[in-house]
């Protein structure tokens, strides 16, 4: 059965999975679902229209599915929509969509929020990724799967990040960042492959070797970037992790960090 304490303030409008625990003083407001098995400490503020799938963990302080930081947004009813099992610590910040950006802001599976980390209107962030303490997206922003942000990175609105990509402690990125990448510095650059979160993932010494190799033709090779576009592409009818790669690439809108 739930457990709700008698001091928490949870709207009659709000749909709540049977064991969803609620700590004390947490306001849980009208429109917002909550999933089984999901926990909920103290003096949190989760508003609606939001739905949380199952299993996921809220911190105390965390403020999930508020009002976006937009100054266009006029209390239209954007949504805040989050998967299974993921983590938001203390004093985290999700918020919802706008209008203009599709009105929904959408979080994964598997993720992890560390505390006064911030996701902003109208983005998207995949499954199983980790945004360290003051991690920042701004609205917009896209998180593929798998992506780490260090602590106080932050990435522009708009900005997509590929799979599997790490930003390093007090990045700031304003440009996308493909797939596999390691990216560092203040405006940051390309830095290398992340061999290291890869090798954790299961990918095998000849797919991080290619990954390297894919690395070299588009950042040291002083090649034009259609001429290593079609390069990779070329190498991506054998080497299929070279795929997403390629395909980011030709999707990028923001241009790509160099």
């Amino acid at each position: 059965m739930s457990s709700i304490d008698p001091r928490a303030v949870v709207s009659p409008k709000a749909e709540l999975a049977a064991d969803v625990v609620v700590g004390a003083y947490t306001v849980i407001g009208d429109g917002v679902k909550i999933g089984a098995g999901t926990w909920i400490g103290p003096h949190a503020v989760i508003n609606g229209p939001t739905t949380l799938g199952s299993g996921n963990k809220i911190f105390q302080f965390a403020s999930i599915g508020d009002a976006p930081q937009d100054l266009k947004y006029k209390g239209e009813p954007t949504r805040l929509e989050v998967g299974d099992r993921n983590v938001f610590r203390e004093f985290t910040t999700m918020n919802r969509g706008t209008v203009s950006g599709g009105g929904v802001t959408t979080i994964g599976s598997d993720n992890l929020f560390m505390a006064y980390s911030h996701v902003a209107h109208d983005c998207r962030v995949g499954n199983k990724c980790v945004m360290a303490n003051y991690a920042t997206l701004g609205g917009h922003a896209v998180l593929g799967d798998w992506v780490i942000m260090g602590g106080y990175a932050g990435v522009h609105q708009f900005t997509k990040i590929g799979a599997h990509a790490f930003l390093a402690n007090d990045t700031k990125v304003t440009r996308d960042v493909p797939p596999y990448l390691m990216v560092v510095g203040s405006p940051s650059e390309p830095h290398s492959i992340n061999s290291e979160g890869l090798k954790r993932r299961g990918f095998t010494p000849e797919q991080i070797r290619n990954l390297k190799n894919a690395y070299r033709v588009l950042y040291r090779s002083e090649m034009k970037l259609a001429d290593a576009v079609a390069e990779l592409k070329s190498r991506s009818a054998t080497q299929p992790e070279l795929k997403i790669f390629v395909d980011f690439i030709g999707e990028s809108t923001r241009s790509l960090v160099r």
